[in-house]
């Protein structure tokens, strides 16, 4: 049986994840297989690994070098840089990926930079799109650090939005402007947001309080579109104040639904291109090897740094 170095669940070592062989990825009609060169982490898929039972492999993103195409004769050819996602397993050496989770990167870009991008970058853009045309128009983004935030500030900025960023932390408001807001709030407190409003399009990773205060700040016929909960899972929705506001639409953007809506190689590629074009920052914040996986984990479930980190298969 050939095999292949991935990140499972131990749950006897500290960190509870650590790399040990596994069976090699045997690639379907419509996969390429990908020899991996960088992943990045996102919280959900950490917060997962935490509870997961021994042997569990997460991960969902990734980029590297097709090594095989797909035998259907679709995606990328043998020999291009990629990146793309997963459900789960993209912590491994290689893996077999669909060519509709796939896009080819620009030569400029790194594979560092590319493996911020699916998870991220596709939640970003597709939150955004459900506001429609933004040009002109007042956009509220909370939680606005995360590796999410920091893309959906960008483009929300590149579409020509009015945008306010919501961070937690003084110490980041910087952060938050460079990123692209014109007005930056402190706090879980939302009240000084009502300011620059009302909101066509509120974009929520926050939950909680902050997705309560936030509902209310909707212009009439705006949406809210809730798409993490990285303080709460729970909220107490006033609903009187959504029939006062009238028009107003509740979103829950689910990835795994949304993502598959359609193809995601079109859209990979065009933030890749972004990024290309130097219009669309990564936000690299953390950059190690994926034997520090453990260490770099629990730094993440611990908020000890903003944006993206990324580990090299090295």
């Amino acid at each position: 049986m050939n095999s292949i170095r991935a990140i499972v669940v131990d749950p006897e070592v500290p960190g509870r994840l650590a790399i040990k062989e596994v069976e090699a990825p045997q690639a379907g009609p419509s996969e390429a297989l990908v020899q991996v060169e960088v992943i990045s982490l996102n919280r959900g898929e950490v917060m997962g690994a935490m509870q997961a039972e021994a042997g569990w492999r997460p991960g969902w993103d990734l980029a590297g070098t097709v090594i095989k195409q797909a035998a259907n004769g679709t995606g990328p050819k043998a020999g291009s840089r990629v990146f793309g996602s997963v459900p789960t397993g993209s912590w491994a050496e290689q893996v077999a990926v669909p060519t509709n989770r796939l896009a080819e990167l620009p030569a400029s870009v790194t594979f560092a930079q590319a493996a911020t991008i699916p998870t991220a970058g596709l939640t970003a853009f597709r939150a955004l799109q459900k506001g429609g045309l933004l040009l002109n128009k007042r956009v509220l983004i909370t939680g606005s650090t995360g590796g999410v935030g920091l893309f959906t500030l960008q483009l929300a900025r590149l579409s020509r939005a009015y945008v306010v960023g919501a961070a937690r932390h003084a110490r980041n408001e910087t952060v938050v402007r460079e990123a692209g807001a014109d007005e930056v709030i402190v706090g879980d407190d939302l009240s000084e947001a009502a300011a620059y409003g009302p909101y066509h399009l509120i974009i929520d990773l926050v939950g909680g309080k902050t997705l309560e205060s936030a509902i209310p700040l909707l212009a009439t016929g705006g949406t809210c579109v809730i798409a993490g909960a990285s303080a709460s899972p729970s909220a107490t929705i006033d609903f009187g104040a959504l029939v006062r506001t009238g028009r107003a639409t509740l979103y829950v953007l689910n990835m795994y639904a949304e993502f598959d809506r359609r193809p995601r190689s079109e859209d990979l590629a065009w933030l890749a291109q972004l990024v290309a074009e130097q219009q669309l920052q990564t936000s690299i914040e953390v950059e190690a090897s994926w034997h520090d996986i453990g260490e770099v984990a629990q730094r993440l479930l611990q908020r000890q740094f903003i944006g993206k980190a990324v580990l090299h298969l090295a």
